[in-house]
């Protein structure tokens, strides 16, 4: 059995420990069922009807364990640049005891920043509002997702003004765990404005200008500096600093050796271990 290995500074994860890394929920059952819906509209019908491609976009699936309670849940967004990709549930999260919702969102050249921005928010407060009915915890929602997916996450989970449109507190999500995603402006917002992808910026479509001690638990794990996309290590890698030094008192940085920005196969493992460290740690605290 291959181990777990983090230098103390850098904190690597190393490639064969990764690959020999599983992780099924031990609050579950293995002998589960599961039921996946699709399709389902996150916006009202009424502001559905008003926009053809809204209505044809803002949907999701869900992936659930069918008849437990108090399950776990992972909303997924995809990557693709905000300018394609479409939902989906992970295969390596099928099966481990957990709820998950993959989300399709709007993409540009289609609509500008930040109307996706808008879209994700919009999906996770469905989520807030409506798993309790399928039984799952609604203290226990997760946000996730690889590249623009994970820009998604950390946007709507560290800006509290998006959740905050649709009635809920970012800070009711139990963990933000994005993969590869964008710290600074992301690159296509840029492109909407003329400036090259080369040139960082940093401003209120950033999830560094929106740094704060109070966020829910944040875990950055990117591929390795040398083989990600131009700076993305580095951009998160500030991202941590400077949470650290708002005060947040949970924010961890993974890169993964050996892996370029298709990082999602060694990154899965270290999501739900994620999600079982937050469950154990809210069941210490009751």
């Amino acid at each position: 059995m291959f181990h777990i290995a983090k230098t103390a500074i850098k904190n690597r994860i190393k490639l064969l420990s990764i690959l020999a890394f599983g992780l099924v929920l031990t609050v579950y059952s293995q002998e589960i069922q599961y039921e996946t819906k699709q399709n389902i509209p996150y916006y009202n019908t009424a502001i559905n009807r008003a926009d053809e491609y809204r209505n044809e976009r803002c949907v999701l699936d869900i992936y659930y364990p069918k008849d437990a309670k108090d399950f776990p849940t992972i909303v997924w967004f995809h990557g693709g640049g905000l300018t394609g990709g479409e939902k989906e549930i992970p295969e390596q999260l099928i099966g481990k005891g957990v709820c998950i919702v993959a989300v399709n969102y709007r993409l540009y050249p289609k609509v500008k920043a930040p109307l996706y921005i808008d879209d994700a928010a919009a999906a996770v407060s469905w989520v807030f509002n409506n798993i309790n009915g399928l039984g799952g915890d609604p203290s226990l929602i997760f946000v996730s997702g690889h590249s623009a997916g994970g820009y998604l996450a950390s946007m709507i989970g560290l800006d509290k003004s998006w959740l905050n449109k649709h009635g809920i507190d970012a800070n009711s999500i139990a963990g933000l765990i994005p993969f590869s995603g964008h710290a600074i402006t992301h690159f296509t917002i840029r492109e909407e404005r003329g400036i090259p992808g080369f040139q960082p910026v940093v401003d209120s479509l950033a999830p560094l200008y929106h740094v704060r001690p109070d966020a829910p638990p944040l875990l950055l794990i990117t591929g390795d500096r040398d083989l990600e996309l131009l700076g993305r290590y580095e951009e998160n890698a500030y991202l941590m600093r400077m949470m650290k030094i708002a005060g947040h008192k949970e924010t961890k940085l993974y890169e993964l050796d050996g892996y370029g920005h298709g990082m999602t196969e060694p990154a899965f493992p270290l999501l739900l271990k994620e999600v079982q460290r937050i469950i154990e740690k809210k069941n210490t605290d009751k």
